[in-house]
């Protein structure tokens, strides 16, 4: 991993031209195929992308190090990464690789490598694919493997959306919502304009051309959606949905032009789900999720399991405890009735369901739930004697907040019946990432502040 090649079990991602080149690429999906080929009963990878400006030159080279590795291919075109997961179960592939940089600004783009189950890989299967890119370059002489297209994936998965349990297609319809929608000239465009108008919604939209060339910052996080918050209010919009590049996350905009924060599109999702036909009383986060989505979990009665972050992490649990519903507070939305897998289109579904069952606008929903602020921050982490700081760190916060509830799953998360503190070394800097949650602005930050004077006190002790 160099500074801009960050370099996972579950892929790669770059900035384009500096780290992440088309040989680059062409030598790591070689090593998937490898991998794929050795444990699939055809030797056959599903492969997508975003629409970034980036994406049909590497597309090329992913062919050619499948090729290299004795794969057949099967491209999906410009799809949501949903989409392309979806299409390596449709398929029986033996894995996928979706070609996206995800909510990472522009100049990025990247390799995920999903498992024949249509989960990103994870353990012991990606250290396996990065082993056999170490071991000879990921790439072996070219067999001339065949390509095919797949323009059925994206109307396999909208169907698919339309026909699950918890959506009422019907009750959406007779409401005839009006929906301002950004898709920020991703994947999203065209796929979310035709979900929503198949559920019988008026769409005002902007950024629905896939291009890939952002006219903002991808991420669909508040203060990115100005444009989108301008337009429910000009337009009249019932709410504001935005997606990001490929299509796994989905952000809220009220109808008084307020983004709500990623935290409520799954929190909303499981009173669609709870308060529907219901299901299995469990619901999956990971351990930086907002406790909106606890108090909606509970409301039903059911129990919230968290994981270490990652969505690889909460499709694992999801599946092995057969969850209801589960998902990250990025706006990621992981129904496994469709599949263990974040999906832009399955939250808007599910939100438009809600909104045509209770009858009451997003603010008011939003509204009749507490709310929580949470703050951020991070320190630099000292060289030599990082695990050590770590450790110290995690003492020190231990001994301070002694009437926590302790969770070491990944780093140190401390919880109290309407706060947390999560404190956890980053995957990809030398920085310890600080996450807390409180009541208030004020509550969290001093639970940051004290977690952050902690941290820097043990690293340079």
């Amino acid at each position: 991993m160099t500074d801009t090649l960050m370099v996972g079990v579950s892929g790669i991602r770059g900035i384009v031209g500096k780290d992440l080149t088309e040989d680059v690429v062409a030598r790591y999906a070689g090593a998937f195929g490898q991998w794929a080929k050795a444990g699939a009963r055809r030797p056959l990878v599903v492969v997508g992308r975003d629409a970034r400006e980036s994406g049909p030159a590497f597309e090329r080279a992913v062919a050619e190090g499948l090729a290299s590795a004795g794969c057949a291919v099967v491209s999906v075109g410009i799809a949501p990464t949903p989409t392309i997961q979806l299409a390596v179960e449709h398929h029986q592939a033996g894995g996928g690789i979706a070609i996206t940089a995800s909510h990472n600004p522009i100049e990025w783009n990247a390799l995920k490598f999903i498992g024949p189950d249509g989960i990103f890989l994870d353990g012991t299967d990606g250290k396996r694919v990065l082993d056999l890119v170490g071991k000879d370059g990921g790439r072996r002489g070219s067999t001339g493997g065949e390509v095919a297209t797949d323009p059925g994936a994206i109307e396999r998965h909208l169907d698919a959306v339309l026909k699950l349990p918890a959506v009422d297609v019907a009750a959406v319809r007779k409401r005839s919502f009006a929906v301002a929608l950004d898709a920020v000239r991703g994947a999203g465009g065209p796929v979310m304009r035709t979900l929503l108008e198949r559920l019988g919604c008026r769409v005002t939209g902007i950024n629905l051309e896939t291009d890939g060339r952002f006219p903002r910052a991808p991420e669909p996080i508040p203060e990115n959606l100005g444009e989108l918050a301008a337009l429910v209010r000009r337009s009249g919009a019932d709410v504001g949905i935005a997606v990001d590049p490929d299509v796994d996350r989905l952000a809220i905009v009220d109808e008084t032009g307020t983004p709500i924060g990623e935290d409520y599109t799954l929190a909303l999702a499981i009173r669609a789900v709870m308060g529907g036909k219901g299901g299995t009383p469990i619901v999956v986060c990971n351990l930086s999720t907002s406790l909106v989505v606890e108090d909606a979990a509970r409301a039903y009665g059911a129990e919230v399991v968290r994981t270490p972050v990652g969505e690889v992490h909460v499709a694992r649990a999801i599946l092995r405890l057969g969850a209801a519903i589960g998902g990250e507070g990025n706006g990621g939305v992981m129904y496994p009735a469709l599949h263990a897998g974040r999906d832009a289109p399955v939250a808007a579904a599910l939100l438009l369901t809600l909104l045509a069952r209770e009858g009451r606008p997003v603010s008011q929903l939003v509204a009749a739930a507490p709310r929580y602020v949470i703050v951020k921050a991070k320190v630099e982490r000292g060289a030599g004697s990082r695990e050590r700081g770590l450790e110290r760190t995690y003492a020190a916060l231990r001994q301070r907040f002694a009437d926590a509830q302790v969770d070491t799953q990944d780093g140190l998360r401390l919880a109290w019946p309407n706060r947390w503190l999560h404190v956890r070394p980053s995957n990809t800097e030398p920085i310890i990432r600080l996450i807390a949650e409180a009541p208030s602005a004020p509550e969290a930050r001093e639970l940051v502040d004290e977690g952050r004077r902690l941290s820097a006190a043990s690293i340079t002790a």
